[in-house]
Formats: C-alpha cells, structure tokens, sequence
C-alpha cells in the first residue's frame, strides 16, 4: 500500500495547540505520537521572585476555564507553609466556589465540545440546529456554574476574590440564595443530563488503567486530600515529587509524568468515580446507578456520562452549602509569613493539579513547580490511542481519523494548560 498522510488542519473541541502522527507500515501499527508543540508560557519562572500573595492571581491566569483549580493549588501551599487554619465557613465556601467551576467547566465539555462526537455533528452550532433544547439546557447549566464563581470569586473568569487565607470579601446571603431556586432547576436538568448521555453510542474500549487521585475520607475530593490509586499509593500531597516524575520528550513541549516505577496513570473523573464512589451524594449515585454505570468505569469513552454524574454532586453539594451557609466572622485569616516549602493539590475538572512553592521569610517566591492534569494524562492519553487504533487498522482514513480525535477528547484535553488546533497524519506503507 502507497504512503498515504491525513492532514486535520484544525479540531476543534479541545483546547490548545498540538499535532497526533500515526505511523501503519503493512497493516502494522509503528508509531503514535501525541505532540504538543504550543510554546511554553513560563508560569514557574514569572512566579520567581513574586511576592507569595500574588501567586493566586497569577496562577490563576493559566487557564480561563479552570482558573479555581490553580489559584486554590497556590492557596493551599502557601497556607502549608504559614500554617495556616482556616474557619469551616471559609472551608465550605472554597467548596462552593470550586462546584461552580466543575459545573461550568464539565457542562462546557459534555454540551459543546464532546456531545457533537457521539450524534454525529462536526460542532455544537450544528448540534444546535437540531436540537436546540439540549444545547440550550447545556448553556442554562454553564451559566449557572459561572454565576457561582461570580458570587464567590468576583467574576467568573479568572476570580479575584480569593486570597492566602481565604477571601477579601464574604458573599452575601442574598446573594447565594439568589441562585438557590435556579439550583433546584439544575439538579433535575443535570439528572435529565446523565439519562441523556447514558443513551449514547459508546466504544467498545476496556482498559486496565492505574486510576490516581485524591481522597479526602469524609467528601468527594475537591481541595484537599491525600494521594491515592487502585493499585496501592496512599501518600499525602508532600510525596508528590517522589510518586509521579516528569521528564522531557523530544515530541512535546510539555513534560510527560509517570509513576516512580516507570507506569502511567490516569487521572480526571474515571479516577476520582472509581477512588470515591463511595462518598457521592444519593441522588448522584443513584444516577450512576440508573446509567449502567458499575463503581468503576473502565472505558474512557463513557467519560461524559461520569462528568454528568458529578455535575449532579457538585449541584447537590453546593444546594447543602447555601442552605447551611453562616456569614464567617472575618473572610479571612491572618498570615505569619515563614521561609519553608509548601505542597497544594486540587481537583480540577480534568484531574489533578498539583502545586509545590518556597518562600523566604521575607514571603518572596524562589521556587515554584505547578503540574497540571493533562500534562499528567499525555502517555495515558497515547496509550490510549495506540490499542484503539491498533484495533481498527481497517477502518478508512476518515473514519480512523474523527475516532482517534474522539478518543482524545474523552480526557476534554487543555493543553495550554500543560488543543483547538491539531494537525493529525496517519502514514500508511
């Protein structure tokens, strides 16, 4: 068979900037690659020689739709290093702050960016056309989690509201429970979610993966918790470095991460349903429940139907903050700057986000290292690839080509975090 090359100039759905090589040589699969080569954006060195409070405003400037994760993973490993304690009401306010960004930002992937795949429409403006109730339902929900952020971070892209120690300013009760009725109408459209994209046409596309995430024991993890897998890690966050290593690969800008024993893992929904399915919410598991969905989920296609099942608890959870919500005393606590190292891990809607900082005691930053959850997910995400294409080496280009892209949107990829562009080349000999 003659050399053939499939060019995709750009895929949309994704966010970032990368390219996917495919090399078939007599019907044998020899190569897959997943290149990034988006340039690098030097957060760790602009960090250097800041003072520690700006490090949430910065961080939080890496990405514009899961700002709460970068800014929260600063929070805490500062807060590690001043020995900081913070109330309980600022505590369920973090919460609450970090439901709207997994509503707004798993809403995003499912409605716009994922849902297109699996009903056969190249966006979601075609999507649209045909069934405008469904995108309309999805932009209701995105709104909503961006209202959240707005209330608790100042504005929904972005957030300013947050601080070393807390927030400048406390919400008002008046204005959580302005949103508190529109949240009893997106629990039902978030159940009617998860019975939506449960009906979707999956693949067939088991795998045995090393599923790593937090767990906290007492709630489904969103800020804090310890470092866990199914296959035996139980660390806290300060073992990060010893437990998942980067390295330099000459295809990408950004650094691959695998375990200290030289396997990859995966992190991001699967991970977080399969360590914690224990501690959602009724109404969650029993959506779960009602999709097919076994306790582990082992086929990252049917990723969207997890995502939907957590939009179910981040609503329910944030229905239990507001309705328990007590105005703090002080929004928040005072800081003893100290020199030292801190550690700060959160859930971000893709996975883990992990944060490691050094001060001196004068509170200036001379250390800084931040790991984002698709930078984590790269080898798993080629890993991926590679059985599946491997499976259906006789499919037609085309028809190879728009799967492997679906595949990679089951991780909902923010590659600048660590593609809307993506020029993809299978090389058949």
């Amino acid at each position: 068979m003659a050399n053939r090359t499939i060019n995709v100039d750009y895929l949309a759905r994704v966010e970032g900037e990368g390219a996917m090589h495919v090399k078939i040589h007599d019907d044998k699969l020899e190569e897959v690659k997943l290149k990034i080569f988006e340039p690098p954006r030097f957060f760790e060195a602009l960090l250097r020689g800041r003072d520690y409070t700006e490090a949430p405003d910065i961080t939080a400037r890496i990405c514009g739709i899961c700002p709460v994760a970068y800014l929260m993973g600063a929070v805490h490993a500062m807060e590690s290093i001043c020995e900081v304690r913070v109330s309980p009401q600022i505590r369920e306010l973090r919460r609450l702050l970090y439901c709207g960004e997994w509503i707004e930002s798993h809403v995003l992937h499912m409605f716009m960016l994922h849902a297109p795949d699996f009903l056969g429409y190249e966006d979601a403006i075609q999507l649209a056309k045909d069934h405008p109730d469904v995108v309309k339902m999805g932009l209701r929900l995105k709104k909503l989690g961006n209202g959240l952020m707005t209330v608790l971070g100042g504005r929904e892209v972005h957030p300013i509201n947050v601080r070393v120690g807390g927030f400048y300013k406390s919400p008002k009760p008046s204005a959580l429970k302005n949103l508190r009725g529109e949240l009893d109408w997106a629990l039902g459209a978030a159940l009617q979610t998860v019975e939506l994209v449960a009906g979707f046409e999956f693949q067939d596309f088991e795998q045995d993966y090393e599923f790593v995430c937090l767990r906290h024991g007492e709630e489904y993890p969103l800020n804090e918790g310890r470092l866990v897998s199914n296959r035996g890690l139980d660390v806290p966050i300060s073992e990060y470095d010893n437990v998942l290593i980067e390295e330099h690969v000459e295809h990408s800008t950004a650094l691959h991460s695998h375990r200290e024993n030289g396997d990859i893992c995966h992190v991001g929904p699967l991970a977080r349903y399969a360590m914690n399915y224990d501690l959602l919410t009724p109404a969650a598991r029993s959506a779960a429940k009602k999709a097919g969905l076994p306790p582990i989920v082992r086929n990252p296609f049917r990723s969207i139907t997890v995502r939907a099942v957590e939009v179910v608890y981040a609503i329910e959870e944030a229905i239990r903050i507001i309705d328990s919500y007590e105005v703090p005393d002080k929004p928040f606590e005072p800081v003893t700057v100290r020199a030292g190292t801190g550690y700060g891990c959160t859930e971000a809607p893709r996975g883990i986000c992990y944060h490691r900082y050094t001060i001196d005691d004068q509170g200036i930053i001379t250390d800084a290292k931040i790991v984002s959850p698709t930078a984590v997910n790269q080898k798993i995400i080629e890993k991926d690839l590679w059985h599946f294409v491997e499976a259906n080496l006789d499919l037609p280009d085309e028809k190879l080509k728009w799967t492997c892209e679906q595949a990679i949107r089951n991780y909902d990829p923010c590659i600048s975090c660590s593609t809307h562009f993506l020029d993809l080349t299978v090389e058949r000999s």
